[in-house]
């Protein structure tokens, strides 16, 4: 008879085992491969070998046979997938990068490529006469722009409302994973990537009509973390935020201290970041933010979403009888033609206005909620995430 203290020590090993696995994974993202050693060749006398035969070279596959163009950005951890191809959005899919102009004396700077897509719907009356609304989507690690504009189905959704959306990437010289950088302390001031990205939303915001008073930023992941990171030092920019599976702000500060944000999060931190946040800027705006969470995530965990609701609260100096409102969504059969996870949504609203939605999604991991399965990091199962961010985005105009 196995006794019940070594029953549990067993499963105390086994849960240990796991969660060394998941952080072995986590640092093989943040840090990258590690290359292996060459082995060492015994020596040998040298013995003249004979000269092998010419192979003929091989025949190119036919187009209908190659490797789709997620394979450029394929990954150990991410394996190309071959899927059916759906045809795109009607709209305009253009590529561009963002250069900002060297200071005198000093060699160019780093740029940043993006990708921006513009519907080919006609303008509504109004946004004719102030433009059109911009959607700022900030991809995660092992992910490119176009990958998260296929997997999100953002696109199609934008074309129905009448979005622009702009996707910054991540450049693979930056970040061998292209992950952005939001554990770093400079970055999180408002450095690095965050004055690259800000200006290519400044420079899509020149070259097309768009609505000042309505730019929304999003992401996924580390996405979700310069998304924030973003917001918080260009508040007056944006009119709402939104977050999906994101770490918690202001912590970390190396690859070693980020690993332990994405499993335990920063409670030591999570007060203290936002107030530093509100010392450099007194007359901090509101920011509207929706926060979703799959609470069967085992790469960001959802410790971290309690945290981002406690640093939303203080950003935006909700009082402690601040109305919240909760409902619970119920799922889907999983086989079915249209699974759902079931949720939870919460509401913090001040007067007429939700100045905080939280998203929890039973049963979903690290993935985009009603995304594209077939490509990685995306659950097909809804809620669908695209057409919540938009819905909470389009009763959010910038003051």
């Amino acid at each position: 008879m196995v006794k019940p203290a070594t029953k549990w020590l067993r499963g105390l090993l086994r849960a240990g085992k796991a969660q060394q696995r998941t952080a072995t994974k986590l640092a093989k993202v943040l840090f990258g491969p590690v290359p292996a050693k060459p082995k060492a060749k015994p020596r040998s006398k040298t013995v003249a070998k004979p000269k092998p035969k010419p192979r003929p070279t091989p025949r190119a596959r036919p187009a209908s046979d190659a490797v789709p163009a997620l394979a450029p950005f394929a990954t150990p951890l991410s394996p190309p997938r071959v899927r059916k191809r759906t045809a795109p959005p009607p709209g305009k899919w253009l590529a561009a990068h963002y250069a900002p102009l060297p200071e005198l004396g000093q060699l160019p700077g780093r740029r940043l490529p993006y990708f921006l897509y513009l519907p080919e719907k006609a303008p509504s009356v109004a946004m004719r006469s102030r433009g059109r609304p911009l959607l700022v989507m900030l991809h995660g690690c092992e992910q490119s722009a176009t990958q998260f504009a296929e997997g999100t189905r953002m696109n199609r959704l934008a074309e129905r409302k009448g979005y622009a959306v702009l996707y910054p990437q991540q450049s693979l010289r930056s970040h061998a994973r292209r992950c952005w950088k939001w554990y770093d302390k400079l970055t999180q001031e408002g450095g690095g990537d965050v004055r690259l990205i800000v200006g290519a939303i400044e420079q899509v915001a020149a070259r097309y009509a768009i609505d000042r008073a309505r730019i929304y930023i999003c992401g996924i992941s580390a996405g979700a973390g310069m998304a924030h990171i973003v917001a918080l030092n260009h508040p007056h920019l944006f009119a709402a935020l939104g977050l999906h599976s994101g770490p918690v702000f202001g912590a970390g500060h190396n690859l070693i201290g980020a690993l332990g944000v994405m499993q335990h999060g920063a409670a030591a931190r999570a007060d203290a970041a936002i107030d530093e946040v509100l010392a450099r800027q007194p007359a901090f705006p509101r920011l509207p933010t929706i926060l979703l969470q799959g609470l069967a995530d085992k790469v960001v965990r959802p410790i971290n979403q309690t945290q981002l609701v406690r640093q939303s609260v203080r950003v935006n100096r909700l009082p402690a009888d601040t109305l919240v409102t909760a409902q619970r969504l119920p799922g889907g059969a999983a086989g079915g033609r249209n699974p759902a996870h079931a949720y939870a949504l919460h509401d913090y609203q001040v007067g007429q206005e939700v100045l905080l939605r939280v998203a929890q999604v039973e049963h979903l991991e690290h993935a985009w909620s009603g995304g594209d399965a077939s490509l990685p990091f995306n659950d097909k199962a809804k809620p669908d995430a695209s057409k919540m961010l938009l819905d909470f985005f389009a009763s959010h105009r910038r003051r």
